[in-house]
């Protein structure tokens, strides 16, 4: 089952970082891109093939993987014989990634449309290449064919970013931080679809959670897998930087592998 990563967007409200790279090349953690940290999550459920849908400053991404495998090997360059390359130990991944490029503006709908020819005829896997969680894939992939619907999307409970205030008649009675309990449930990624899923986008002007979300909805195929374990998305800078300590801290909920 190939994975497909939406990676094309132009990550406006991380300008800090994407006026630079795209956003899911900034990195989190490791020295490693939030990228390649959803990559791991999949490549320890056994899933190895990835298609990313590339768009803003995509050669950034192509370039970042082009190298990988040297970056990643212990080498020996041999100027003596002829500029000679000894690779000694490798430790790059078992992955095998296409890096497409689906359009600089295209909407999200429109991406997956795109790489429809290296999908193929069969489920796929799919998220956004900017956010992590601990999702069990392979019970996530259980669940969705078990329910026998064309597309299963990963629902899960955020954080809230503002405090909120207790009121009882008109007076506030207490400040406190916003939980998970005060929250509904959203669109998390990690999604399980059926090929037949890209016949409900029209063209790149499509958003995949508007009208082929909603008319999945509206049809009865569209299930819900409640994840109620550690999600976060890197929609700013502040996300970025709480990513990163949980990282150097050690306490990275999504690191499984």
């Amino acid at each position: 089952m190939k994975v497909v990563i939406l990676a094309g967007g132009y990550g406006t409200r991380i300008s800090e970082e994407s006026q630079f790279l795209p956003k899911p090349m900034i990195e989190i953690g490791g020295g490693k891109p939030i990228l390649w940290h959803i990559m791991k999550l999949y490549s320890f459920y056994g899933f190895n093939e990835f298609i990313i849908c590339a768009g803003y400053k995509q050669e950034a991404i192509k370039k970042w993987f082009s190298d990988y495998f040297l970056y990643n090997s212990d080498v020996t360059f041999d100027f003596t014989s002829g500029d000679k390359m000894i690779v000694h130990t490798e430790h790059a991944e078992p992955w095998k990634v296409s890096v497409i490029d689906t359009g600089l503006d295209t909407m999200t709908g429109g991406r997956l449309k795109r790489v429809k020819e290296y999908i193929g005829d069969e489920p796929f896997l799919m998220t956004y290449g900017d956010g992590v969680a601990d999702v069990n894939i392979n019970e996530l992939v259980n669940f969705h064919k078990q329910s026998k619907h064309l597309a299963t999307l990963s629902a899960v409970l955020p954080e809230g970013r503002f405090g909120v205030m207790d009121i009882e008649n008109h007076m506030i009675k207490s400040f406190r931080e916003k939980s998970k309990d005060d929250m509904g449930w959203i669109n998390g990624g990690f999604m399980v679809l059926e090929p037949q899923v890209l016949d409900y986008i029209e063209g790149d002007h499509i958003m995949f959670e508007r009208e082929p979300l909603e008319q999945l909805a509206k049809m009865g195929e569209l299930m819900c897998y409640k994840h109620r374990g550690f999600w976060q998305c890197m929609d700013t800078l502040k996300d970025k930087q709480k990513l990163e300590k949980m990282w150097e801290e050690k306490k990275a909920p999504w690191k499984v592998w």
